[in-house]
């Protein structure tokens, strides 16, 4: 199986929806779907997550499968912060928590670098917990169980199929360090959020049963310039 992760379009948040350009690029994503030959598409059911869908589905004839899950709202509760009253953001995005984030003793911890007493009173754990059971349930039904305790895949069906998934950002820092079995302090430490319509790949390659999954690329935009949309 190849999973297609791809961030939304250019958004506009209140109301929720995508900017003009926002739907240019999302009509170059389609094309793009189109022949990468997408057999499934899913989204967050944030509307800025399904109008950047819609292209592709429309091109390719397909439903899009809304994801209650992976609204970005949702994660946002629990992994975004704000100090002496300013305006909230990601805490990836702050330097003095990403430090807090690669000090020996949080990543001598692992999996559970959310148990240092460091992040007393943060919601880190709560919130990837709650990340981590979704994501298992959603791969379950493509067919692939998620044993933790090894960091691989059990392959409960074949599957050979191209899927697409459109979301978030911010959320996607959660899904790849879930799916990827890497610990999200040092996912969130080492990447950039993605750009907007941008893909990255996952590859689900099964051998003897199982597989683990690798990331084949990230927020890629080739299809942006491909159009001449970004120069």
């Amino acid at each position: 199986m190849l999973l297609y992760y791809i961030r939304h379009a250019e958004p506009i948040y209140n109301p929720d929806s995508i900017t003009e350009f926002g739907k240019k690029q999302a009509k170059s994503l389609g094309k793009r779907l189109f022949e990468e030959g997408i057999e499934e598409i899913y989204a967050s059911s944030c509307n800025r997550a399904v109008q950047t869908a819609l292209p592709a589905c429309k091109l390719l004839g397909l439903k899009c499968n809304k994801l209650d899950f992976a609204r970005e709202d949702k994660v946002w509760e629990d992994m975004s912060l704000s100090f002496n009253g300013e305006h909230a953001n990601w805490c990836f995005e702050y330097p003095d928590i990403v430090k807090m984030f690669l000090d020996p003793e949080v990543v001598k911890l692992g999996d559970s670098w959310y148990d240092h007493p460091m992040f007393k009173g943060y919601k880190f754990k709560d919130g990837l917990k709650r990340v981590d059971r979704e994501v298992d349930l959603f791969f379950k039904e493509l067919g692939y169980i998620h044993d933790r305790s090894k960091k691989e895949y059990i392959v409960e069906k074949s599957n050979d199929k191209r899927i697409a998934f459109v979301a978030h950002s911010g959320f996607g820092m959660a899904f790849f360090s879930s799916v990827l079995d890497i610990p999200y302090n040092l996912f969130s430490a080492h990447h950039k959020q993605m750009g907007t319509t941008h893909i990255s790949l996952i590859e689900f390659k099964e051998e003897d049963g199982r597989c683990i999954p690798r990331l084949v690329s990230y927020s890629d935009g080739a299809h942006l310039y491909k159009d001449k949309i970004l120069k």
